[in-house]
């Protein structure tokens, strides 16, 4: 059995650095791509404070009502390009993402698959080797307890013996 006070086996060792460097190099895919999002989120944030405070000025700057819902529906046409646009950019993050996490996996998950055979294999091989021997010491014990029985246990098994033996050789001669 293995115990916690035992260092790791290397199929042990082999397989926990495999599945590390797979989480590793993924989570870095994804802190990347978050760290794009963040970007495009600020930038997206900068432009339209920028494009608010004009608009504000042109609206205030506008001399008749005609005029104030004309540069108002002006600005709907654009705005609705930079919605579109955001969402584009985060599409290609998106997608951008998915292709850097399958070509890590690809690149990883072999290796992880092989040190987890390896791992399984040994598990099995120990698992064998100790129910071997428990099997043995279990053999040892009931023999042991076979061979230390009670003298009365001895000498009364003996005597019924005897007893049956000589029924059976009674039965034998009327």
């Amino acid at each position: 059995m293995m115990n916690f006070s035992q260092p790791f086996t290397p199929a042990a060792k082999s397989h926990l650095e495999a599945q590390l460097s797979l989480f590793t190099d993924m989570s870095k895919k994804l802190f990347n791509s978050a760290q794009k999002i963040n970007e495009l989120n600020i930038q997206v944030a900068q432009t339209m404070m920028e494009e608010s405070v004009n608009s504000a000025h042109q609206l205030m700057a506008a001399e008749d009502p005609a005029e104030f819902l004309s540069i108002a529906a002006s600005q709907a046409q654009p705005n609705a390009e930079k919605v579109r646009a955001y969402q584009q950019h985060l599409t290609t993050i998106a997608a951008s993402t998915q292709v850097d996490l399958a070509k890590s996996a690809e690149t990883h998950v072999p290796e992880a698959t092989r040190t987890a055979a390896a791992l399984a294999d040994e598990v099995a091989r120990k698992a064998s080797e100790e129910t071997e021997k428990v099997t043995q010491r279990q053999r040892e014990t009931m023999e042991r307890l076979a061979n230390t029985q009670p003298y009365s246990t001895r000498q009364g098994a003996q005597q019924q013996a005897q007893a049956q033996q000589a029924a059976a050789a009674s039965r034998k001669n009327p």
